[in-house]
């Protein structure tokens, strides 16, 4: 029976669409090896591009990750790579996840699958070799579009009919949709900024604030991961253009207090945003004159080195108003003191956070990006061998001075000054 339903989806595969994107993704990726790989592993074994890939494709974005879907359960998905000796590792294998690496580029293949139960968390799912299957548990139409190595595409949802007409659809129900993984509300947000051509369903939006207390039950990686999707998406500057998703926003994320800055950005600002990490646009949202900032890194789990970014620009906040903090001698000591990307953070946190485009700072951006931090030549020992001093806390708090003069003096010192410093 599941044969002949297979062949019967197959025939139904609309048209033969040849996209010059699914050609360019051939031609740029190492997916071929994928394909050939899974669809050499038995007579029955077919593997498509899924998801996102193919959403952007059909919608003329840039492809920034690969994701596939494969008829075969994992164990046999593992085999067709290792016999072609493709490199993969087990990145969600509970959910029938692998990721293949050619030559360091990274291919998510899953095994088509069906939910047994979920919670609005998690999912227990049974694989299937059915792809109507797989695509019923998706969450919206224009997700659920396969298509194969040359772009035929599989759509049983017609979701490429939504994306042209700018419609954002839930498969089926849109609250059963909803409970199955409370994580939809937010990406419902960042598909209707991003894709939408229409006003938002009244249905749907009282069914998401019916369920807004639901994002309760989502990890706070997984919060984070989908607001990164989104600050770094294009639909991102209509938010404040939007009540609804602004509503949504500030209710899930309340410690986004500055979020209404991207309303009015300067002219600088607005061509360059593209240009900007997550980690500083967050920045500019979460830290303000309160302990904001320190209660959003409480809650979200942020790496060491971003967390160094944030707790920085965090300390100069009360000082961006103040002439001198970007006068070409103090930044000359940032620099010294903090290298270089955090410098950059910091001429930038200014421009943006400034109404107007100020030229003078936007010079000294330029100038510093292409400048190295002074380096310290005076050593320990250059001090122990010339003035014969021990080695403790005396050399270093004097080596700590000799530093201080030398910066305070734009990174220049005297041997009069030196000895002066030794001798007192």
């Amino acid at each position: 029976m599941k044969t002949l339903i297979n062949k019967l989806l197959k025939l139904s595969d609309k048209k033969n669409y040849s996209f010059s994107g699914f050609q360019v993704l051939r031609k740029e990726s190492n997916v071929n090896k994928i394909f050939k790989s899974i669809s050499d592993f038995s007579n029955n074994s077919e593997v498509r591009y899924v998801g996102g890939c193919v959403r952007k494709i059909l919608n003329k974005e840039k492809v920034n990750d690969i994701d596939l879907a494969a008829n075969i359960e994992p164990k046999s998905l593992s085999k067709a790579l290792e016999r072609n000796k493709v490199h993969y590792y087990e990145s969600g294998i509970e959910h029938g996840t692998i990721t293949a690496i050619i030559n360091k580029e990274k291919f998510e293949i899953t095994s088509l699958r069906k939910d047994i139960s979920t919670d609005g968390r998690h999912a227990v799912v049974e694989f299937t070799d059915n792809w109507y299957e797989d695509a019923s548990r998706r969450d919206f139409t224009f997700n659920s579009i396969y298509s194969d190595l040359k772009g035929n595409l599989y759509d049983p949802f017609n979701g490429k009919k939504d994306l042209e007409n700018g419609e954002i659809k839930f498969i089926g129900d849109p609250e059963k949709r909803i409970k199955e993984d409370y994580i939809r509300i937010l990406r419902y947000i960042r598909f209707f900024l991003n894709y939408s051509k229409k006003k938002h369903d009244n249905k749907i939006i009282k069914i998401i604030k019916k369920n807004i207390s639901g994002i309760l039950k989502i990890s706070s990686d997984r919060l984070l991961d989908e607001l990164k999707k989104l600050i770094l998406s294009e639909g991102f500057l209509k938010l404040n253009k939007d009540i609804f998703c602004l509503e949504i926003i500030n209710l899930i994320f309340p410690q986004l207090k500055n979020v209404n800055l991207f309303k009015n950005l300067n002219k600088y600002a607005r061509e360059n945003i593209a240009s900007q990490d997550f980690i500083f646009l967050l920045c500019l949202m979460i830290i303000d004159e309160t302990d904001n900032s320190d209660y959003f890194l409480y809650k979200f789990n942020i790496s060491n080195e971003d967390k160094k970014r944030i707790k920085f620009l965090k300390n100069m906040y009360p000082k961006l108003r103040d002439k001198k903090t970007f006068s070409e001698k103090n930044l000359w000591k940032i620099l010294y003191l903090n290298k270089n990307n955090l410098l950059n953070d910091l001429i930038n946190f200014k421009i943006f956070q400034s109404k107007n485009v100020d030229n003078k700072i936007i010079k000294l951006k330029e100038f510093f990006i292409k400048q190295p931090p002074p380096e310290f030549h005076i050593k320990a020992k250059l001090l122990m061998e010339k003035y014969n001093l021990e080695e403790g806390k005396e050399l270093g708090s004097k080596l700590k001075q000799i530093e201080s003069v030398w910066i305070d003096n734009s990174f220049k010192i005297s041997e009069n000054e030196i000895e002066k410093i030794i001798k007192n």
